[in-house]
């Protein structure tokens, strides 16, 4: 899909949804300076063009019920192109996992596990992650606390 050149304009659009996704298009078009209709026509282009992935809502995990966010560092027996896909195809089926990394160094993938508490994560770790073919090894760090979080790319806000 060839990209379109992004402007002023379209920055600013990004940066708008990026920090919330569920403003109207009418408050979206004021806050860049430009009317709904090609605001809009803006929104689609960059969706089509692959700039927007999606709209998500920022769910708070500890409210869910989800008190515990690991990070697993694997280590692979083969970094073969056909083994490194079997593992991430793998990943794809695991809920807890909510981001997987593949790294270049000693560490093959790090994996962000979000679980209920201690327990539901240990059952994961000794009955999926550990045992899935073509593992390795397996580092995690429990996380102690966030002091930030703010998903998406470094766009300027919109003044």
């Amino acid at each position: 899909m060839a990209r379109v050149k992004l402007d002023a304009v379209d920055r600013k659009i990004l940066s708008c949804l990026q920090s919330e996704g569920r403003i109207t298009n009418v408050e979206l078009a004021d806050r860049v300076g430009i009317t709904a209709p090609p605001c809009l026509r803006r929104v689609r282009a960059l969706e089509q063009e692959g700039y927007i992935n999606g709209y998500h809502a920022d769910l708070e995990q500890g409210a869910l019920g989800y008190g515990l966010t690991v990070f697993a560092m694997v280590g692979l027996h083969s970094q073969a192109e056909s083994d490194l896909q079997a593992f991430e195809a793998k990943v794809q089926g695991w809920p807890l996992v909510r981001e997987c990394f593949m790294l270049n160094g000693e560490i093959d993938f790090i994996l962000k596990i979000v679980a209920e508490d201690l327990g539901s994560f240990q059952h994961f770790l000794t009955g999926e992650l550990t045992p899935a073919p073509n593992v390795a090894s397996v580092k995690t760090s429990l996380t102690i606390r966030t002091s930030k979080h703010e998903p998406g790319v470094p766009l300027p806000s919109v003044k």
